[in-house]
């Protein structure tokens, strides 16, 4: 392995570290989001909170994407 190597798959696993990251605090946010529209205005139902937490997943896959893919 060259240096060049190492210095490539550092980029990929500060990347996927933020990655992980970011679908953690989205993911948490949208069920928080998601949360309190379920107790404040649907009588405590439970799919606006999966709701939520599938928006903020899908957002951190989303922008997860663009990063690894700028690395090509």
């Amino acid at each position: 392995m060259t240096s060049r190597d190492n210095i490539f798959e550092e980029k990929i696993c500060n990347r996927l570290d933020h990655c992980v990251s970011d679908v953690l605090i989205k993911g948490c946010g949208g069920v928080i989001i998601g949360s309190a529209v379920s107790f404040l205005i649907l009588k405590r139902r439970a799919w606006p909170v999966w709701l939520g937490a599938g928006f903020g997943m899908g957002i951190a896959y989303r922008t997860c994407e663009k990063d690894l893919n700028s690395l090509k």
